[in-house]
């Protein structure tokens, strides 16, 4: 039920979205790409790898679908990681993957004046950082310009000592500086950050003294030019600090990967939920309190509930296991035993096809058209059945078409099914923390 008093938040989502002249604020749309302003309480999001987006490049379709494929094996280390930390944040050390792939990014202001930036959405981070000026290896460019920390007159640094500090990932005060510092690995590089303070703006909406990350260094080829928002559940995540504010509740809708359309919605707040959805009870896991694990009780690959392993589904916080929903990997990863169950049924119950083959990571790809079953996740209280748009992903010619999912990389700790974007195209899903629950209703919002 909604909440008197509380503002929504609706940000509009695109996968493919228009360039943003970030070092201006000026926003500039390419032919086919559409840039209304933001207005109101509305904030448009863009998706990182899309036609219209700043950090587009010119390779082909096919070529862009298996490195999001690759970078989502980086994704999975990451994540397997958080299914087993001790601590309330990341522990960090000399070569853990901390890869949080940006598939939406955000567009907000940090400062006094406003600075422009572009932020990842992530609901499975807690860390929230971006480059600053002066920063020595960041890997600035046009759409996505540093913070200027010079010309906020509200920028202030977090001393050691003050409660946040003991919040960040391997704190550390610099000698000759009081302002706390802290460090950590991004895929194959290493950041070094000092933890400051300013006014975030989100649309209409401002965050007075809200922590982030200050990139000061960074070394090695990985990090993205643009900053995170985290959406997790940890105590510097945006959820965490504007809990006073929005309630610790969101929703999305996140519209197909190729719309050229400010078509999806982010709703932050109680406000505007929908009423009449479907939820099944959220877990936390103490050792890892951000990621938003559901119980999948089972999956239907047409009229058949697939034989998997309870123990490959059931959710353990000793271990890591279970599943979570992640709106920063793209395609579903499972478990080898359940993917193997869904992938046999699938291949056994495809007509009109040929022979199978693969295409990179994906293992189950026809050429030509098919009849494809339908897929359905089972959980406590709710089945999603996904639409063939969620779960096949054609060629460009449209020659090949994909079962766009795969099984867990063989060198991470598989005992985590990722329920990803992909799957929850099209779909609102609400993640309603105080009352513990995890809704999902179709909802078509690319147009």
């Amino acid at each position: 039920m909604a909440m008197a008093g509380l503002p929504l938040l609706q940000v509009v989502v695109v996968v493919a979205a228009a360039v943003v002249a970030v070092s201006s604020g000026a926003t500039t749309a390419p032919a086919g790409c559409t840039a209304p302003a933001d207005s109101g309480s509305t904030l448009r999001v863009l998706h990182a790898f899309g036609p219209c987006s700043p950090f587009h490049s010119s390779a082909s379709w096919e070529d862009t679908v298996l490195d999001l494929l690759s970078r989502d094996d980086s994704r999975l280390l990451y994540l397997a990681s958080l299914a087993t930390a001790r601590r309330s944040f990341v522990p960090i050390a000399p070569g853990r993957q901390l890869l949080q792939t940006p598939t939406y990014v955000v567009r907000a202001r940090l400062g006094n004046p406003p600075q422009p930036l572009l932020l990842a959405v992530d609901t499975s981070s807690d860390v929230a950082w971006l480059p600053c000026s002066g920063c020595t290896g960041c890997p600035y460019s046009a759409a996505a310009s540093p913070f200027d920390t010079s010309r906020s007159i509200t920028y202030r640094p977090v001393p050691c000592g003050a409660p946040p500090c003991s919040q960040v990932p391997n704190p550390s005060c610099p000698a000759g500086s009081t302002a706390c510092g802290f460090n950590i690995t991004y895929g194959s590089s290493s950041l070094l950050a000092s933890l400051a303070q300013d006014s975030l703006s989100l649309a209409s909406d401002v965050v007075s003294g809200y922590n982030f990350g200050c990139l000061k260094k960074t070394t090695g080829p990985s990090v993205p030019p643009q900053g995170l928002l985290g959406l997790g559940r940890g105590p510097l995540s945006f959820l965490s600090q504007t809990r006073n504010i929005y309630a610790s509740t969101f929703s999305y809708c996140l519209p197909s990967f190729k719309s050229l359309n400010f078509s999806g919605t982010l709703r932050l707040g109680p406000a505007g939920q929908p009423y009449r959805i479907k939820t099944t009870p959220l877990h936390s896991n103490p050792h890892r309190s951000s990621l938003y694990y559901v119980d999948m009780v089972g999956i239907r690959v047409g009229p058949k509930v697939v034989d998997i392993p309870p123990a490959a589904l059931t959710f353990d916080a000793a271990t890591g296991g279970g599943t979570i929903f992640d709106s920063g990997t793209m395609f579903t990863r499972l478990v080898a035993p359940a993917y193997v169950a869904v992938r046999d049924e699938f291949r056994r119950r495809v007509r009109g096809a040929g022979k199978v083959t693969s295409l990179g990571g994906f293992d189950t790809c026809y050429n030509g058209p098919f009849v494809a079953p339908g897929i359905t996740f089972m959980f406590v209280g709710m089945n999603v059945t996904l639409p063939a748009d969620n779960y096949l992903i054609h060629s460009t010619a449209g020659s090949i078409t994909c079962l766009a999912m795969a099984a867990a990389p063989d060198n991470v700790n598989s005992v985590l099914n990722v329920i990803a974007n992909m799957q929850q195209m099209n779909h609102r899903v609400l993640f309603d923390v105080p009352n513990g629950r995890l809704g999902v209703a179709r909802e078509r919002c690319t147009f």
